[in-house]
Parts: structure tokens; sequence; C-alpha cells
């Protein structure tokens, strides 16, 4: 029953951690194009392949069951947005900005799979 404990602390912190990036970068941007939400879902996916990679359990760092549910399931979890992305897109095409919502969906899927890529390889370093 732990683990969930856990897990809910790091989605609440992750989901406020989404929200101030968000809102932030939205207020910097040009208000046309969900930027915040995609350097969201990048840095989230960055994220993940780091916390993935380094805390395996042959690495010995945050390597146990608990520590990473909190940090992957939890954080990585209330932080990524991938379903504000479906719905931000889905809104740019209904409001005829088709190649705005192709953009952000090649973006989104390229760049994040390059970060969660980037960042698994970063954690392997760093678990070493």
């Amino acid at each position: 029953m732990r683990i969930y404990l856990w897990i809910g602390l790091g989605s609440a912190l992750g989901g406020m951690l989404r929200y101030g990036l968000t809102e932030w970068v939205t207020n910097l941007a040009s208000k046309g194009f969900p930027l915040g939400t995609l350097l969201v879902n990048i840095s989230g996916s960055f994220l993940i392949g780091l916390i993935a990679s380094a805390t395996q359990p042959s690495s010995g760092w945050w390597g146990a069951e608990h520590g990473r549910a909190f940090l992957m399931a939890g954080l990585c979890g209330g932080y990524t947005t991938f379903s504000a992305f479906s719905l931000q897109t889905l809104e740019l095409i209904r409001s005829g900005h088709w190649p705005a919502a192709a953009w952000n969906i090649l973006l989104s899927v390229t760049l994040c799979l390059i970060a969660v890529w980037l960042g698994f390889r970063a954690g392997e370093l760093f678990s070493r």
C-alpha cells in the first residue's frame, strides 16, 4: 500500500511542475502553438529515460521499487502531458490549423523519442 502513496506524491509534484512550466512558457511565447506542452513532453521524455537507465536494479541508485515508482510512475507520470498534447492537437485540427497540428505531432513524437534516448544514454553514463 505504501507504494501507492509514493506514486501519489510523485504525481502531485509532477503535476504541479507541469502546470507551472506550461504556464510560464505560455506567458512568454505566442499563444498560437502549444510550446509549453511540447517542452514538458520533451523534458519529461528525457527525464524518464534518464531515470529508467540510472535506476535499474543493477545500478544500486534509487533501485528500490518504491523509489522507481515515485520517480517514474509518479513524478514523470504526473509531469508529462500526452493527453494535453492530444487535446491541443485536436483543437488545432478542428479550428482548421492543419499545418500547426502536423508540426505539433511531428515535433512532439520526434523530439520526445530523441529526448528519451538521450536521457537513457545519460543515465547509463551516470550509473557507471
